[in-house]
């Protein structure tokens, strides 16, 4: 009845005993041995396919297929610079090759209802290769920055694979674009100050991740797994600990995939900017996944013509993007309907409501607050009728004791949770001279004891899902 959370066990995680003991120390200290840029490059690329291959071999050939039909077609690009018909057809395969893989058995549970009896299709079952919504977004990337004169084609096969499949970012993002990390793969700067920045922010992403997201998640489980128990103090409960779960998963994710990225020379942009403390649905958009956002805005949004050929156009683009944009991250009508209610409440405050939440700061923080977390359960739902029964266990007005659900950690947990999904500190380092002496030293403390912290519960949990691993 409910979608179990999205466990791979199979695949190499970042918060894992193998990843954090074997392969990365190994990656390491083979990189920084090996003199030149082009050997760097060369180590890194087969070993971000050893990590993409793990536990599921067959799917490298997706990823070297993605590369292959990617690097031809910039080149096609680059020599029929005045034409559109390369950029038309790469884009359009990559596309396929998703399509494909992704929402074939959708589309086949979608259409049977509605064929006569007898005329029903099969459904294919084609194995989702991981990770393919995101490199499929970035190879795209790469051809329209090529067309768009916004970076040069990458003759080198080899640089652009890495490009595609560079193991931080290859299984759930942040999008890289091309652009951004072009001259990186020529070049890079590495020094112990990078590498350092690099290590801090992997420690906390990884805190994020274990201390707080895995935490949240078997909360949720629990409550999602016992629906005669949704009542309203339950129900209400499972949605604060899921919203929680999902922003420290996600955003742990994030931090790691930035901070390995440092520790090999590549800085990759931001991908989360404190969503939940948005004061409007368009701000949240500002602020959470960035790199998708920003990537829907540049290569869709604005090419259907943003919001500069009227108003009913301008709605239609928004409300065909967050169709898109529930489709991306999953085969269910439940994303779709996700999407699409995001995109309700982008309307409503384009006709006018925005300007009430400027106003009016308090109330657009709690609506927006609100409207996120009702929205998290059609994203964790699997069926819409989940939803709705969920949604009536929220305004039911029926409460329960839920000690006997939320321990004294997982209590502690969403606490914390709670006062770091805000920007309630500053920076830790920015801070005056004379005291860094002292807050340098025990801040690197902490960041050694919440290592320390995570590699136990690494060692002794079995709990280790990665909510968007399955996009």
């Amino acid at each position: 009845m409910l979608l179990p959370l999205f466990y791979l066990t199979a695949f190499m995680v970042f918060s894992s005993v193998v990843f954090l003991f074997f392969f990365l120390p190994a990656v390491l200290l083979i990189y920084y041995s090996l003199p030149s840029i082009q050997l760097k490059n060369i180590f890194l690329l087969i070993a971000s396919l050893f990590f993409y291959s793990w536990g599921e071999p067959v799917f490298v050939f997706v990823m070297l297929f993605s590369c292959l039909l990617n690097y031809i077609f910039g080149l096609l690009l680059n020599r029929y610079s005045t034409q559109q018909w390369p950029l038309i057809i790469g884009v359009s395969l990559n596309l396929l090759v998703l399509v494909i893989a992704k929402y074939s058995d959708f589309f086949v549970h979608s259409v049977n209802p509605i064929l006569p009896e007898g005329y029903q299709l099969s459904a294919p079952n084609i194995p989702l290769p991981i990770g393919i919504s995101f490199f499929t977004f970035q190879a795209i990337s790469y051809l329209v920055d090529v067309n768009r004169k916004q970076a040069h084609v990458q003759k080198n096969p080899l640089r652009l694979s890495l490009y595609v499949a560079l193991f931080p970012q290859l299984i759930a993002g942040p999008i890289v674009r091309y652009h951004h990390v072009a001259s990186e793969l020529h070049r890079r700067v590495h020094h112990i100050g990078l590498f350092s920045e690099g290590v801090k922010r992997f420690i906390i992403g990884l805190g994020k991740k274990v201390i707080i997201a895995n935490s949240m998640g078997q909360l949720t489980d629990a409550i999602m797994n016992q629906p005669d128990s949704w009542n309203s103090s339950v129900t209400w409960l499972g949605m604060l600990a899921y919203t929680l779960q999902i922003y420290f998963d996600f955003s742990g994710y994030s931090d790691m995939a930035i901070g390995l990225g440092k520790m090999f020379g590549f800085n990759f942009h931001e991908n989360f900017n404190f969503p939940y403390q948005s004061k409007s649905i368009q701000e949240f958009w500002r602020r959470w996944h960035i790199s998708l956002s920003t990537w829907f805005r540049d290569y869709l949004y604005i090419p259907l013509g943003g919001n500069r050929r009227g108003v009913r156009r301008t709605y239609a683009n928004l409300l065909t993007v967050f169709f898109l944009t529930g489709l991306w991250h999953g085969a269910s009508w439940n994303f779709v309907f996700w999407g699409l209610f995001h995109g309700f409440f982008l309307l409503i405050e384009r006709i006018g409501f925005g300007k009430i939440l400027k106003k009016m700061p308090i109330l657009g923080h709690i609506y927006t607050i609100l409207v996120v977390m009702i929205g998290w359960m059609l994203f964790r739902l699997e069926h819409f009728s989940d939803f709705i029964a969920y949604m009536q266990g929220v305004f039911s007005f029926s409460f329960s004791n839920v000690s006997d659900l939320l321990s004294k950690q997982q209590a502690l947990m969403m606490i914390l949770g709670i006062l770091f999904s805000v920007k309630w500190i500053s920076k830790p380092l920015n801070i005056s001279p004379k005291w860094k002496k002292i807050t340098v030293p025990a801040y690197q403390l902490v960041l050694l004891v919440l290592f320390v912290l995570c590699c136990l519960d690494i060692a002794t949990s079995t709990y280790n899902p990665f909510i968007y691993y399955r996009f």
